[in-house]
């Protein structure tokens, strides 16, 4: 999804995938790797270079162009919750495996 999204954004910009990677200060390589979701967890620093260069938000690359209508239910303090994992460097899986490990340790609670 994010490599989808990136490519879309450097296509509408009309920028090269050279001419990007150049411009944001990353590897063309990994840039490459990511644009084909290869690499499909980037970190919070190449998200930040790659959407200054391509002027649009983080969020953008994250979840689609309509992403803040998306998030217009859901409580700040949760979305801001979530961006400090992500900039922590918590992956999706090891929060899929918290919250599971929470249920099962309320289940063990209160069976």
């Amino acid at each position: 999804m994010i490599g989808k999204q990136v490519k879309k954004c450097r296509l509408d910009r009309g920028l090269s995938l050279s001419e990007l990677a150049e411009n944001a200060g990353v590897a063309k390589s990994y840039l490459s790797s990511i644009e084909r979701n290869i690499q499909s967890n980037p970190s919070i620093h190449f998200l930040e270079k790659i959407s200054l260069i391509l002027n649009v938000p983080i969020e953008t690359l994250l979840y689609g162009s309509g992403a803040t209508s998306d998030l217009t239910g859901v409580d700040k303090e949760w979305v801001q919750l979530v961006k400090n994992a992500i900039e922590s460097g918590i992956s999706k899986e090891q929060f899929r495996e918290f919250i599971e490990f929470n249920r099962w340790k309320k289940e063990q609670l209160h069976p």
